[in-house]
């Protein structure tokens, strides 16, 4: 069929992938960071949206795209471009998720009458981060730019929209809009009564249209897929299927699996998103990953992560019956948001550096493998677990993650998942509309590159390990689950 593009707009950058439309082999690619600054060197809350056209137009450079047929655009979740009844912004983009809309998902949260009501209504709880909650902290904080607002688009739908020249259609897919806090995904259906609940009125949203289809076609004759988010993008990169889990190891954790429905979920553990394919994706989050293993390293006097798994692999598994429960943040799976960590099992013969190094990467996966355990209680089938992050290279987290997760553990290459992800969307998007590929099934690609690692013989090990760090979760916090 040719080649396509796949395009990554994160909160940093914009990195573009060429790949071939059959294979999905990587021909060329481009990146440019986007050109936002923050007074306090941060990442920054406001973003003029025109950064991310400025960055791709960096990226794109150097005949970057020359042959492509079709490109698709997938980018930061969250983020929400307020716009006026002309198509102009009101304000900034409103990015990421900060303390300042805390209060506002608070109060999102008992103006629909509690946690449960929302997991019902549409498949999660407000969260800072949303842009349901950001649009009630604009209604209360922003009063005018609230009340002009009439078009609310995120971040993939705005810069669709713009690369097809600003048309009065504008569309989104399943997975971004399963992200705002006002589409259900168990529905398939806006609500915008809640968007007016957090606006204070309503707004134009935008088509939510299907996975394979096209967005439209720019006034150069490129096509455009639907687009997604960089979670739904980067989940069909790597090419996870029914029976797969994901989870990645950031400062936070993530766990997704994919599903053939919406799971509701009235504890709010569970994010009902949906995927990029047609299917679902519940996430569960952790607070503490890998900021467990930087808080270890500094405790211990280590310069890096590398140091402490070097140290943690001089343990054994169970470190000496030292149990961490890696509650540092407090902890929203369990649901422990004023908690604090807790070490355990405190004996003369375990007080030694590489004990402590080790019980920091158990009690990291094992809350990871309490997440993984939330969905399997509702019936999410894992029989492999993708892991994601710099940190999934480190020896002592492949050392234990198989047995402690109970299945097999797969570590793929560094790669731009999310634009490959975005890449594939394209390639479908392109065969369908040429009649070459069935709108219900994606293209083939071949899988990602990657480690495969089995629980083998430590499979008894590493429960007997995980058992132990029940037993100390459930002392501590009792009926936490």
């Amino acid at each position: 069929m040719g080649i396509v593009a796949g395009l990554d707009s994160s909160p940093d950058f914009t990195r573009i992938v060429v790949c071939d439309s059959d294979t999905g082999a990587v021909l060329r690619q481009g990146y440019a960071p986007h050109p936002v600054e923050s007074p306090d060197g941060g990442r920054p809350s406001d973003v003029d949206p025109q950064a991310w056209l400025l960055s791709l137009g960096e990226a794109a450079g150097g005949g970057l795209l020359e042959g492509v047929q079709a490109i698709g655009v997938s980018a930061q979740q969250n983020a929400v471009v307020p716009l006026d009844a002309q198509g102009n912004t009101v304000r900034p983009a409103m990015v990421g998720g900060d303390k300042r809309t805390q209060v506002a998902a608070a109060d999102l949260i008992d103006a629909l009458g509690g946690r449960e009501a929302w997991a019902q209504a549409v498949g999660c709880v407000p969260q800072a981060a949303q842009p349901v909650t950001k649009l009630r902290w604009l209604a209360r904080t922003e009063p005018e730019n609230a009340q002009r607002t009439a078009i609310l688009l995120q971040a993939h739908d705005w810069l669709v929209w713009q690369l097809l020249g600003r048309p009065i259609r504008r569309t989104t897919d399943r997975g971004g809009a399963s992200s705002t806090g006002y589409w259900s995904a168990a529905t398939g259906a806006y609500r915008p009564d809640l968007v007016e609940l957090a606006l204070g009125h309503q707004a134009m949203l935008p088509e939510v249209i299907g996975p394979a289809d096209a967005a439209g076609r720019t006034p150069e004759g490129l096509l455009i897929s639907v687009g997604t988010g960089e979670t739904m993008a980067a989940a069909f990169g790597l090419g996870i299927g029914l029976g797969d889990a994901v989870v990645s190891l950031g400062a936070s954790g993530s766990v997704m699996a994919v599903h053939p429905e919406a799971l509701v979920d009235g504890s709010g553990m569970i994010t009902a998103l949906a995927d990029a394919t047609g299917m679902h994706l519940p996430v569960v989050t952790t607070l503490n990953a890998v900021r467990t293993l930087r808080g270890a390293a500094e405790l211990l006097g280590l310069p890096d992560l590398e140091s402490l798994s070097e140290l943690a692999m001089k343990s054994t598994p169970g470190a000496h019956g030292l149990v961490l429960l890696p509650y540092l943040e407090g902890e929203r799976t369990p649901n422990l948001p004023h908690t604090a960590g807790t070490l355990a099992g405190l004996r003369r013969e375990s007080m030694k550096a590489e004990h402590l190094a080790r019980a920091a990467f158990e009690g990291m996966l094992c809350g990871l493998a309490d997440a993984l355990d939330v969905l399997r209680a509702r019936g999410v089938e894992v029989r492999r677990v993708f892991l994601l992050g710099p940190a999934a290279e480190l020896p002592a987290v492949q050392a234990a993650a198989p047995s402690l997760f109970g299945t097999q553990v797969v570590v793929p290459q560094p790669a731009d998942y999310t634009a490959i992800g975005a890449a594939r969307q394209a390639a479908w998007a392109l065969g369908a509309s040429q009649g070459s590929l069935d709108a219900r099934t994606p293209p083939a690609w071949q899988g990602a590159v990657a480690q495969v690692l089995e629980p083998g013989e430590e499979l008894a090990v590493g429960q007997a390990v995980r058992q132990q760090f029940v037993s100390v979760r459930e002392q501590t916090h009792p009926g936490a689950f």
